[in-house]
Parts: structure tokens; C-alpha cells; sequence
């Protein structure tokens, strides 16, 4: 204590304070030790050294200090919130200093929303007398912070407006963005300033400055001969969200010269009060030119453009496929990847039609070098239905050649055999006929089916009894007793078709029947495992199997889609009990595939081809969602599988923004700041809500913990974020918990983030750590393969309000306290468990503890009604307040919401909102 005076007493000697005793204060606000009073007294001194005459250099530093404060000493916001907010009402007060008040005012409030009132009055005119100050970087902060600060939507439209002819280029391009942004959620029923922003956005087309012109390019898109690189790939991003357009510039846009259609025309702009004339020759040829552009970054954007055009104009779709087939011999990966993936789509549309002229190139990228090309090229020959008996064979010859030089993608080319076996399933008898001696035995009774010529065919020859071509197959039973041989690799290729021993009766029965006929086996026919001709256009593009159950439909006769949910079958009926055993193996059996999968998808991350991604991931989900009513003991794993993949696509996005070192938004605003919130959100609930994960889950779950907060730190600039640091170092000391005396050895990335955070310490002033030291570490990062243990409960609740109708809306008493009764059912809640109800009307959230142990029931299921009061009602005639039930996550170290009527800690959600409706008429 005596030292502590000491150091105030020495500091308050000097009207001006510096730096040194700045340095000192904070010595005083981080040690746990220092009394309240010493800290209050800080504080007051801090507060009365405000003034505008200060140099920028000690108000900044003031600033931060007293921001730090409060970080550390919340119950200090309100003095220190209204010496800030008087300070910032002075006349002549420095811009720079001004912005930082306001900044400061602005976090207070986001932590204490009993000071939201107290700020309402003050921000939109600091806003506005700041937005006319000749301070760029000051200008710049304000955009990128108007929704923060609540300025009127109608009143923000005027001045971003404005902004948008702002002499200098970083402040058009902000203004510009959050006109878009805001446009995107209010309501403008203005026509006139409908028209001035797309008028001012067609003058930023023509800015000097390249991101001034890519920021204008996202409104309107013309672009795609920029000199700028990152303009002409937006650009090509953009084209691809048209989703109305003359069918005439389309073609135009896939030849050079002008087409004799379009020679006279001149297209107008959206506006008829004001038009652009474009003449067709502003747009001849724009997919050549960025098909043809030296950077691959370009050609990909326009592949990707060309992807969602295709389904506007059969016609386009024909010239397209001719261009994406010489795209096909591109030399970065990821363009042809694109290809592939657009000509995947045409596919799925019914818009692939493949001719011979096609044929050198496509066929070349079975064989090529990359496993990803080769699989996306196994892909599109899936879906494709080939007119004639010569393009089968030639597919069907580059398919073992495939297998021949890449043997490790035998299981995966067995896979497509069988499905254009079974779709052209007269031009694979006619093969089998012609080729039956490869694969018999030799005259000395040898089998030689070691070469992966003979494999293949045998798997073509299996196929050929299950399509609608073939219900009497003349494929001789003997060889299907020659497939039993090599039923192994043959059944790990069908593995998500049908089981093994499926596969080996259904060889057994073909092998003992004179007349082969797979309906004969299959009692139920079209019911368990229907013959198709064709995939209709709604199906084709999706895999024909899953590793969950088959979605497989009629061939043409109109009848609905069929599901299987056992696979191949003898006609003999199972009980319930194992059919409910075999139902629960392929929900155990289709987690753990899904997991083992998803690391794969890792690389398909880094090189941002997400199209492919979220497409992978949207099919496991719907494999997941198909188990509608699943036992308990797996229902917990289940929710658990489809939380984890949308962590990985949420974790996904925020990468593809990081490798595309886009700088993040003042205070974790935009979309990078609102796909890691989801992200953390997400892995909080996987946490938390998950009853019995093993020590390895949880340590996978609180790396990708580490990589969203490693995310976060990489993109502030000249900021400091204490609370991201200090969850840093929490979420790598129970990491080092959980890894002590066990055999676990931590990843690269984990190892390296620890000795960083070591270097930094406690410090978190923003002069400890440089956001480039995160990035390097986010390089080091790799998904890794998820060990699943499949076994898991699921904390949830369900919330109903009683007597809750928007017709008859519940009474209440303007300024006094309303009871709010519900009926509440919980599951896999420990009586230890902190319950909150949250009740939310506008800005202003309420929270009510639910205490568990007045109430019955066992952790696995609760059932009580709770009568809660809600005490904030406002005077108006009817309000809707929103409610939920949530978790207090007691395991946090942090205590990141320190309000004394609520949780002390991070919440998890257990329940959708509700909403309650009250009316006192």
C-alpha cells in the first residue's frame, strides 16, 4: 500500500503526465494485488488530465489505459464512461482524439447496456461533426463503424453518398462498401435515390484507383478487361450472379467478334430516365479474354462465372462446354479443377452433351498427374450419358487405363464402372460378349485377375443385370463366380452401394441361375434396389450410393424417388429388432466414414476452391438429416457430426478470407468478424452441450478453438484485443491440462502458438504482438482427421410460454414487473448446471436464473413450469420479447460478462428464441 501512494503521489505531483507515469498506472490496473481505491484513485487522476490541449500522444495513451481499465475493472465503466463522454462534447477537440473517445464510448456501451441510453443522444452528432473533419484515417474509421455508432439508416444513405465522390480513394471505396452493405438490410423506397446510387456506382466503374473500382464492381459488373487483377476476378464473380440477361450477350460474350444479331444494337442500363448506350462490342468476347488472361486467378473466376450462366441458355451451355474443354489443358490445378467442376454442374442440369470432338481432351484428365483431377474427371463421367457404343469404349478403356497407372484409385474407378454399367447397360453386355475369354480362366485353370484390366471388367459385368436394359441378362453365370475370387477389392469399391455379404449373395445367386436376372433376387424389385435406365435431371449429378442409405429413383415412368433403407436384400423378412441394429450400425458406420472423410476436403480449403466443399459437406448433412428418428444412444453423435461440419464450413469461409489477406474491419466488424463469431459460437456449443467426449475430441475442438482466436488476432491492425488474448492463454493452459502424462503429443501449430504466447506474456498493451505473427502461425495449421468415439449426450431444452398467441397477447402494466409463465422440458442437465433465462426486447437483455434444484426429475429429462418476471417494460402499448434457455459455461476461466444480475460467464444457447407477446390495451 505504501508503495502504491508512492507512485500516485508522484504521479499527481505532475500536471501533465507521462508516458513514464502512464507506464506506472498500468503497472497499478493489471496486478491483482492493488486495492480498489488505488485503482479508483487511477482512474479519477487519468479522467481529470483529459483536455483537448494534450498532445495526441498522451491522449492516446490515456485513452487506451483508461479503456484497459475497464476491461479489467468493469464495475469503474460508469466514471469512467462519463468523463469520456463529457471530454468528447469539448469544444476544439482534436479529430484524431475525438475518434478514440467515441471508439472508447463505444465498446463501454457494448459491455454495459445500462449506459446505452446515456450514449443514444451523443453519437450520430459526434458521427457527423467528425465526418467533416479533414482527418483521412478519422474518415475512415467512421465508415467502417457507422452501424455501430446508430446513426439513422436514412440520414447514413445521404452521407455515405456522399462520401462516395470523397477526394481521396480509400474513403471512396469504404463509402462505397457500406453503401452496399446497408443497402442490403433497410428498406429504400426512394426511386430518385435508387438511381443516384446506381448512377455514382457506374461513375466508380471508371476510379482511378484499383480498389476504389473492384469495390464498384460488386454493385455492377463490367470490368473483365481491368488492368487490375483483383478487379477482373471480381468482375467474372459478379457476371456469375446475373440472373437475367439477354440471351444474345451471352453468346456474344463467347466470341470475339461481333455477331451479325447484335452489329445494330445498343443495350440501355437499368434505368430508362438516364441510359448508358453499351454497344455489344463492350462485352464481345468477355469470357474469352478471361478464360485467356495470364493470371490463374482470373481464368478460375471465369470458369466459376460460367458455372451458374450455363443454366440461363441451352445454346450457351453448348458454346461454353466447346471453350471449357481446351481449359481442360490449363496449367495451374485449380482452373482445370473449376472446369471440371462447371462441366459437373452442366451435368446436373442436363446441359452436358459430350461429342466426339470432346473426347482427346477430357480423357486425358483421367490420367492426369493430379488425384483431385482425376477424381473430379470421375465425377462428370458419372452423370454423363453417352449417345453411342465407340465414346463407351473409349471411356471405358481410358477408365483402366486410369487404374493401371494410378492403382491406389481402384476403389473409386470400380465405383464409376459399375454406374455407367448399370446406365448403358446394353453397350456393357455387348463388351462382356467380346472380352468374355480375359476374363476366364486359362486352359490350365489359372485366374488372372491380378491385372486391372480383368478386375474392371468384372466389375462392368456385375453391373450389367441391374439397369432397366437388361432385365434378362446373357452375361454367363460363370462369371459371376469368377467375381467371387476378388470379392474384397470389388466390395471396397461398392462399399456405399451395398454390404459384402449383399454383394456375395447377389454373385452366388446370378453364378447358380441358368438365366441371369437381378430381379429375380431381389424380391422387392424397384422397392430395395431399382433398375434405372437414366437418371432423370433432378438426380443426375448426385452420387448413386451414400455410406448411409441409397437414394435411388424410377428411370422415366414418373413415379417418385424411393429410399432403401436396407440396402441389397434376400426377400426374407428381418425382425424389428435387427432391422433397428442394422439402422443403428449405418448411422455409427456413416460418422465415422464422414469424419475420416472430412480431412481430405483440407486441401480442396487451401487452394479456396469452396464451391467443391460446401457441395461435400451440404450432401453429408442431408446423408445425416435422413435419419430422422435415431435411438438415444446415437442421437447425441449425430447432432454432434452435423455441428462439426458446419464448423468446418464456417472455418472454411474464414480461411479463404485470410489466404486472400483481406484486412479485417475496425473492432471485428464485416464478414470476416461475423464468420468467426458463428465459428466461436459453434465450437462453443461443441464443448459444452456435448456430454462424454474423450480427450481426444476435445482437444481437436479447442485447436480449432485456437485457429479462430489465431484468425482474429491475424487481422487487427494497430489495435490490441485483451479479451482474445486472454482467451489465448486460457484455451492453451487446458490444452496442457488435458495433454499431461497422457501419449498425446500436440500438433506443430500448437507447439508454436505456445512458445509464442510465452514470448508475449500477459502484456496485451498492442505493442506485444504483431498481427503477422498469427498469420505465420496459421500456416502451420492443418485439419486433421477427427477420432470419433460415436457415443455422446446432447444438453438441450424446449421452451413453451403459455397462453403465448399474437391474437390474445398476455397483459401487462407499463413501468412494472410482468410474470411470464413456461413450461420448460430439459435434457442431459446436471443439477450443477447453471440455467439462465435470457429475455431480450430491442437493445435490452434480461437474465433469470434457473435453479435446478428446486425442481424434480433426473439429469436425462426435466419437465417443471417457471414463472419468470420480466422488469424493464417499456411504455408503449405492445411490445414482443424474446426469450431462450441458456448454459453458463462453468469451465471457462474467464469471467467475460461480469454484470451481477446475469451469467459471469460465456452462454450456450440450448434453445431456438421465442417470442412472447405483451399488450396493455
Amino acid at each position: 500500500m505504501a508503495m502504491e501512494h508512492q507512485i500516485l503521489a508522484k504521479c499527481e505531483s505532475d500536471s501533465l503526465l507521462p508516458l513514464h507515469a502512464l507506464s506506472l498506472f498500468r503497472s497499478l490496473t493489471i496486478n491483482p494485488s492493488t486495492a480498489e481505491s488505488t485503482i479508483s484513485a487511477v482512474v479519477q487522476t487519468l479522467t481529470a488530465s483529459l483536455r483537448p490541449s494534450l498532445p495526441s500522444l498522451h491522449l492516446g495513451a490515456t485513452l487506451r489505459l483508461l479503456s484497459e481499465i475497464h476491461y479489467r475493472r468493469p464495475h469503474l465503466s460508469p466514471l469512467i464512461f462519463a468523463a469520456v463522454r463529457s471530454f468528447s462534447l469539448l469544444p476544439n477537440l482534436p479529430p484524431r482524439a475525438a475518434a478514440e473517445s467515441l471508439s472508447l464510448l463505444l465498446s463501454l456501451t457494448d459491455h454495459n447496456e445500462n449506459l446505452n441510453p446515456e450514449i443514444s443522444d451523443i453519437t450520430e452528432s459526434l458521427f457527423l461533426s467528425l465526418a467533416f473533419r479533414p482527418n483521412v484515417s478519422t474518415r475512415h474509421w467512421l465508415l467502417q463503424n457507422a452501424e455501430r455508432c446508430g446513426v439513422r439508416p436514412s440520414l447514413l444513405l445521404t452521407v455515405l453518398l456522399g462520401f462516395t465522390k470523397d477526394p481521396y480513394p480509400l474513403i471512396r471505396r469504404a463509402a462505397l462498401d457500406e453503401l452496399v452493405a446497408l443497402c442490403r438490410y433497410i428498406v429504400v423506397e426512394d426511386r430518385d435515390m435508387i438511381e443516384g446510387c446506381y448512377f455514382r456506382a457506374v461513375e466508380l466503374l471508371f476510379d482511378m484507383e484499383d480498389y476504389v473500382r473492384c469495390s464498384a464492381v460488386r454493385a455492377i459488373c463490367s470490368m473483365v478487361r481491368d488492368m487490375s487483377v483483383e478487379v477482373r476476378v471480381e468482375s467474372f464473380y459478379a457476371l456469375g450472379k446475373i440472373r437475367m440477361v439477354s440471351e444474345d450477350i451471352l453468346l456474344q460474350t463467347l466470341s470475339k467478334k461481333v455477331l451479325p444479331i447484335n452489329k445494330e444494337k445498343r443495350f440501355p442500363g437499368q434505368f430508362t430516365a438516364k441510359q448508358f448506350g453499351i454497344p455489344a462490342s463492350a462485352f464481345s468476347g468477355a469470357f474469352i479474354h478471361g478464360l485467356e488472361d495470364e493470371f490463374h486467378e482470373v481464368r478460375r473466376s471465369a470458369c466459376c462465372s460460367l458455372r451458374t450462366l450455363t443454366n440461363l441458355s441451352a445454346d450457351f451451355a453448348g458454346e461454353a462446354l466447346n471453350i471449357l474443354m481446351d481449359v481442360l489443358n490449363d496449367d495451374a490445378i485449380a482452373v482445370r479443377l473449376q472446369a471440371l467442376e462447371t462441366m459437373h454442374h452442366m451435368g446436373k442440369s442436363g446441359l452436358l452433351r459430350v461429342l466426339d470432338v470432346h473426347m482427346h481432351m477430357f480423357l486425358g484428365t483421367l490420367v492426369d498427374s493430379s488425384t483431385l483431377i482425376r477424381s473430379a474427371a470421375r465425377e462428370v463421367l458419372r452423370i454423363i450419358k453417352l449417345p453411342n457404343m465407340a465414346l463407351f469404349r473409349l471411356f471405358l478403356d481410358r477408365l483402366i487405363e486410369n487404374l493401371e497407372i494410378y492403382p491406389q484409385d481402384e476403389a473409386d474407378v470400380f465405383s464409376v464402372i459399375f454406374k455407367i454399367g448399370r446406365t448403358h447397360g446394353n453397350f456393357a453386355v455387348s463388351i462382356i460378349q467380346d472380352v468374355s475369354l480375359e476374363i476366364e480362366p486359362s486352359f490350365v485353370g489359372k485366374l488372372g485377375f491380378d491385372s486391372a484390366r480383368s478386375a474392371a471388367l468384372l466389375v462392368l459385368a456385375i453391373s450389367a443385370p441391374l439397369s432397366h436394359e437388361q432385365r434378362i441378362c446373357s452375361i454367363p453365370p460363370r462369371i459371376f463366380s469368377n467375381a467371387v475370387v476378388i470379392l474384397g477389392r470389388i466390395s471396397h469399391g461398392l462399399a456405399d452401394i451395398m454390404k459384402q455379404d449383399t454383394l456375395l449373395a447377389y454373385l452366388s445367386h446370378c453364378s447358380r441361375s441358368a438365366v441371369v436376372s437381378a430381379s429375380e433376387f431381389f424380391k422387392w424389385e424397384e422397392a430395395s434396389f431399382p433398375m434405372v435406365e437414366g437418371d432423370p435431371p433432378d438426380y443426375i449429378g448426385t452420387k448413386l450410393t451414400s455410406p448411409v442409405k441409397m437414394h435411388l429413383q424410377e428411370g422415366s415412368d414418373g413415379a417418385s424417388e424411393i429410399h432403401s433403407q436396407g440396402s441389397l436384400e434376400p426377400s426374407n423378412a428381418a425382425t424389428p429388432e435387427h432391422y433397428q441394429l442394422e439402422v443403428l450400425d449405418e448411422v455409427k458406420n456413416c460418422m465415422k466414414l464422414i469424419f475420416a472423410k472430412v480431412e481430405d476436403i483440407w486441401a480442396l480449403i487451401r487452394f479456396r476452391c469452396m464451391d467443391e466443399v460446401l457441395r461435400t459437406l451440404r450432401s453429408w448433412k442431408e446423408e445425416l438429416a435422413s435419419f430422422s428418428t435415431v435411438s438415444p444412444k446415437y442421437a447425441g453423435g449425430l447432432a454432434f457430426t452435423l455441428q462439426y461440419l458446419r464448423a468446418v464450413k464456417l472455418l472454411g469461409n474464414a480461411w479463404v478470407h485470410f489466404i486472400s489477406k483481406r484486412k479485417c474491419c475496425f473492432h471485428g466488424t464485416g464478414e470476416l468478424g461475423l464468420l468467426l463469431g458463428k465459428l466461436d459460437r459453434i465450437l462453443r456449443d461443441m464443448r459444452f452441450r456435448f456430454i462424454g467426449l474423450s480427450m481426444h475430441e476435445e482437444l481437436h475442438i479447442l485447436e480449432l478453438i485456437l485457429v479462430t482466436y489465431a484468425l482474429r488476432l491475424s487481422k487487427i491492425e494497430s489495435l490490441y484485443d485483451p479479451f482474445t488474448i486472454q482467451k489465448l492463454h486460457s484455451t492453451i493452459s487446458r490444452v496442457e491440462l488435458l495433454q499431461e502424462g497422457s501419449s498425446i503429443e500436440p500438433s506443430t501449430f500448437v507447439t508454436e502458438l505456445k512458445k509464442s504466447l510465452h514470448e508475449i506474456g500477459t502484456c496485451t498493451d498492442g505493442a506485444s504482438y504483431s498481427p503477422f505473427l498469427f498469420q505465420n502461425l496459421l500456416e502451420l495449421f492443418t485439419l486433421k482427421q477427427f477420432v470419433f468415439c460415436g457415443e455422446l449426450r446432447y444438453v438441450e431444452a424446449e421452451l413453451e410460454v403459455r397462453g403465448n398467441d399474437l391474437e390474445q397477447p398476455r397483459p401487462f402494466v407499463p413501468g412494472l414487473p410482468v410474470g411470464i409463465p413456461f413450461s420448460i422440458t430439459l435434457y442431459n442437465t446436471s443439477s450443477k448446471s447453471r440455467l439462465w433465462l435470457r429475455m431480450t426486447m430491442e437493445d435490452s437483455t434480461q437474465f433469470v436464473y434457473v435453479d435446478l434444484s428446486q425442481f424434480g426429475g433426473c439429469d436425462e429429462v426435466r419437465e417443471f413450469a417457471f414463472d419468470a418476471p420480466f422488469y424493464n417494460t417499456p411504455k408503449i402499448h405492445f411490445f414482443a420479447l424474446k426469450v431462450c434457455m441458456a448454459m453458463e459455461c462453468l469451465s471457462e476461466e474467464l469471467h467475460l460478462h461480469k454484470d451481477h444480475k446475469g451469467p459471469k460467464h460465456e452462454i450456450a444457447n440450448l434453445c431456438k428464441e421465442k417470442e412472447v407477446y405483451l399488450s396493455n390495451e
